[in-house]
């Protein structure tokens, strides 16, 4: 008997330290959300949009305009029915959450754009008209007013560098209009790039968020806002387990200059840049792939002053690591205009440190008109890369502005390189070492030299565009 209590008992103890010990590695969100809760806003809006005067295809209840940005973006519509009159009102909900006790709140750029009225809900469903103070569209982040009655709870702003990938997060919002909704997840990824959105360090969960999240809060375990829910990857418009949020710093930095100035200033310095690849850092001589290379160079740019380069690679800015092309914008664009920094460049096979003076980005610059005409010269063959190429005439440099360079003027199926007829060839790079092209011997030349698995790179030229184009081996010489 004796023998045989002791594994009995000793099984006990251990099932109850094992149910103990995973009752305290999972996370308990009640007082979090009593705690911070209050602070969470829900946003109603009401645009007065102009009537289609031509039908056109529709998905029911849905205006064709809205179904992309319904993939794009988690704002919800809801149309009304057919009316008569030129005119329709459009209403749309969001989440926002308050950062001052007199009344100023945080939410998205999408979710107040046009509308002609705003209305704030609190938890304890009173409700405020609100103004825009105002907004951003590049990091769509939006700092709106009301005129509370009394002071308003406010979020605690925590340390975004401090998140950790893995950790648990939360979300209160109001999805498809269900106020105060909690759901929780982990932080999945940080600093992520999106499309078209170069200005935001996305903050990645698997946070249930649907349309209506938009602008409310993700919360780290400590009730500290870490950031604001912005985008969704979804195929089907819904939840599909990747939600993105702008970081809290980002949105507070925008915040403060809309208040300050009505607008925001970011720093720009007049490049056009490209991820380094590992076949490129190979041509470039560099030990890895990192940084961000400079395919173009604007005249007369901060860029232009400071002795930046075309095929320069830019590792640091500002004393900040470029580890992705990807990072430079966010980096530059976080740079007041007028700041004085230094940048430091991969330069054929060394690095060269530049001082430069940042200049601000105009929003409404545009980019470079894309030209398609193609020059004809005569064509002359470049084996070894399986293209034709011609040197470019007196007339063509003129009107191209180019003092050299060799124009592609046929591709054959057996080519190496990813180029295109009209694309002009200015220089290549072959493990550190960079050659201006000027004649069609010389290439052939240079190509003759090479081992058949050589990498190279070639800097190519496209309409007003620049581009790094990189060949992985070479044909059989003939």
């Amino acid at each position: 008997m004796k023998w045989s209590r002791i594994p009995l008992a000793l099984a006990a103890f251990l099932f109850a330290g094992f149910v103990s010990a995973q009752g305290r590695e999972l996370p308990d969100f009640v007082k979090l959300v009593e705690d911070q809760g209050a602070a969470v806003v829900n946003i109603s809006t009401t645009q007065a949009v102009r009537r289609p005067t031509a039908a056109v295809p529709q998905i029911p209840g849905i205006e064709d305009e809205e179904v992309q940005e319904f993939f794009r973006r988690f704002m919800p519509r809801q149309q009304p029915g057919p009316q008569q009159g030129p005119r329709a009102e459009s209403r749309s909900l969001g989440s926002g959450f308050v950062i001052s006790a007199d009344g100023y709140i945080l939410t998205n750029a999408h979710v107040v754009d046009s509308a002609d009225e705003i209305t704030v809900k609190l938890t304890d469903k009173r409700e405020y008209k609100a103004k825009v103070i105002g907004a951003d569209k590049r990091t769509d982040v939006a700092l709106i007013k009301i005129e509370p009655s009394a002071p308003l709870p406010i979020v605690k702003i925590a340390d975004p560098n401090k998140l950790k990938v893995g950790e648990w997060v939360v979300a209160i919002g109001s999805p498809f209009g269900f106020e105060n909704t909690v759901t929780a997840g982990i932080v999945s990824a940080k600093g992520r790039s999106l499309p078209q959105e170069n200005f935001v360090p996305f903050i990645q969960t698997d946070v249930a968020i649907n349309p209506g999240n938009s602008g409310g809060p993700l919360f780290n375990m400590r009730g500290e806002v870490v950031g604001m829910n912005s985008q969704i990857y979804s195929r089907t418009g819904g939840y599909m387990g990747l939600a993105f949020a702008i970081p809290i710093d980002v949105a507070l930095d925008i915040q403060k200059q809309l208040r300050e100035k009505g607008r925001v200033s970011r720093g720009r310095i007049g490049v056009v840049i490209q991820e380094v690849n590992k076949d490129l850092a190979t041509s470039f001589g560099l030990d890895r792939p990192r940084g961000a290379l400079v395919n173009s160079v604007e005249t007369g740019s901060p860029a232009d002053k400071a002795g930046v380069q075309t095929t320069d690679i830019i590792v640091k800015f500002d004393g900040k690591v470029v580890e992705n092309s990807s990072d430079l914008p966010r980096i530059v664009g976080s740079t007041h205009p007028g700041n004085k920094v230094e940048l430091e460049v991969w330069r054929k096979g060394a690095t060269k440190t530049l001082s430069l003076t940042v200049g601000e980005l105009q929003e409404d610059r545009v980019a470079a008109r894309d030209s398609s005409r193609a020059p004809k010269p005569a064509e002359v063959a470049a084996n070894r890369l399986g293209i034709v190429v011609s040197e470019l005439s007196a007339k063509q440099k003129e009107e191209l502005k180019l003092a050299g360079g060799l124009v592609v003027t046929d591709v054959k199926p057996e080519a190496r390189a990813d180029v295109r007829r009209g694309d002009v060839l200015l220089t290549l790079v072959h493990k550190g070492q960079h050659t201006e092209l000027k004649s069609v011997d010389q290439l052939n030349r240079l190509l003759a030299g090479l081992d058949k698995n050589s990498v190279i790179t070639l800097q190519v030229r496209r309409g007003d565009a620049m581009a790094f184009v990189t060949v992985n081996g070479l044909t059989d010489k003939g």
